[in-house]
């Protein structure tokens, strides 16, 4: 036992899991009890329409602030010994932000009516709900900002509080709005809920005092906006593609399908974000922060192993367990109107096991600005990703999405192994200790 303890002690990845899994299971009880209320009030058919503006929401806040989050992840842990450099950083990545976020929210409030019809069709008319998500915007954009400044300080334990209280406070508003007003009540949650989270981070922007004189719009520095460029390319390459392909698909799974196969899909993507949220949200803490630190072929190699030996095995007993208790998870999650989102399990689960293989290793394309690698990448995936939903979804049903996703997934792996063969696999040079 006293080896235990000192090798949590001694382990800091450890240490972050065991503080990142009281959120993940805060994260996951709230994502019960929404999903509970969304399964007996909105059905799948609602599930579907939620999902169509949880893709319009994720694409814009990720513009609003130019997809920068990992790029100043990455230079304030790089940088925060140097007072000049950080407040050159920090006043640069604030003012691309707060001009982008107003472009997002002014393009949205004004263009509410044409952005429902494109995701709603026809199916009511909530202009409104997107004039309240142009109205909550900067909110968001100013808790990614707090968020990465205490990410590069590695503040993990300030982090996983902050989304533990946020968590509570958000599920509560959106059960409360979905019982008081079922769909409209679930859209205007979706648009609110990451807003929200300012209110809990405020506190700590307000302990961080001297940060706070190092933005000036004097310090604004055009190095830095290249620096910080390839990141925001990067990332909104794929907030863009994303969402633009999920929705693609679901919009094909309403037509040949119907809306109700196209929320029982939506489901399980639901039902896949739960057990992904303790690796997925572990990534963006530790992996990241680390390999930006990491300076060598050797450190790039120990945090990936390190990740493979100590998180994979549970994440892959969990998922083994996922599956074989899948007819009540459905159960419990849903209603019994969702029991054919069973079928979809084996293949979903598959694809998310070699999804988080690789991702750990890809997290190296951010830290190290391989931009090309990146994109080259990401528009191989999403476009293997759309073709293969077509095709299985026509020969499989709804049961054909999920097999895409396993099978986009394995090629983007055994390319990652590829471009990585040598740094993961091949003799280290004598130089490196």
């Amino acid at each position: 036992m006293s080896r235990v303890i000192k090798y949590i002690n001694n382990n800091v990845l450890v240490k972050v899991a065991s503080l990142n899994s009281v959120s993940v299971i805060i994260k996951i009880i709230a994502g019960f009890l929404t999903s509970k209320f969304i399964a007996i009030y909105l059905g799948a058919e609602g599930l579907a329409l939620i999902g169509n503006l949880r893709d319009f929401t994720n694409a814009a806040r990720t513009f609003s602030i130019l997809g920068m989050y990992n790029g100043v992840v990455k230079y304030v842990s790089e940088f925060k010994d140097n007072k000049n450099q950080l407040s050159k950083l920090l006043s640069t990545s604030f003012y691309l932000g707060f001009l982008a976020t107003v472009l997002v929210s002014v393009v949205s409030y004004y263009f509410a009516q044409e952005i429902n019809i494109y995701l709603f069709k026809d199916q009511s008319d909530y202009a409104f709900v997107i004039r309240i998500f142009a109205i909550a915007l900067p909110f968001y954009a100013l808790n990614m900002f707090a968020f990465s400044i205490m990410n590069g300080y590695s503040k993990f334990k300030f982090l996983i509080i902050f989304n533990i209280l946020g968590q509570i406070l958000g599920a509560t508003i959106t059960i409360v709005l979905i019982w008081q007003n079922q769909l409209e009540g679930a859209l205007v949650a979706v648009v609110i809920a990451e807003s929200i989270l300012f209110l809990i981070t405020l506190v700590g922007i307000l302990n961080i005092k001297d940060l706070s004189p190092l933005i000036k719009a004097s310090n604004f520095n055009f190095s830095f906006v290249k620096k910080l460029g390839s990141y925001s390319i990067m990332a909104l390459f794929s907030a863009i593609l994303l969402p633009i392909v999920a929705f693609s698909i679901r919009s094909y799974l309403i037509e040949e399908q119907g809306l109700e196969c196209a929320g029982m899909w939506e489901s399980m993507n639901r039902i896949s974000k739960y057990y992904l949220m303790f690796v997925s949200s572990l990534m963006a803490l530790y992996i990241l922060p680390r390999l930006s630190e990491s300076k060598t072929i050797k450190g790039f190699r120990k945090v990936v192993f390190s990740f493979y030996k100590t998180i994979i095995p549970i994440f892959a007993a969990g998922l083994i367990l996922i599956y074989f208790l899948r007819h009540f998870i459905v159960e419990i999650l849903f209603t019994s109107d969702f029991y054919p989102v069973e079928d979809l399990f084996f293949w979903q689960l598959l694809g998310d096991f070699v999804k988080v293989l690789s991702i750990v290793i890809t997290y190296q394309f951010l830290a190290k600005k391989m931009f090309w690698h990146y994109v080259i990448l990401e528009a191989f995936s999403v476009t293997i990703l759309y073709l293969t939903s077509i095709y299985f979804i026509d020969a499989f049903g709804v049961k054909g999405a999920t097999i895409a996703h396993f099978v986009t997934f394995a090629l983007h792996y055994l390319i990652v192994l590829l471009i990585f063969s040598s740094s993961l696999f091949g003799i280290l040079p004598q130089n490196q200790d």
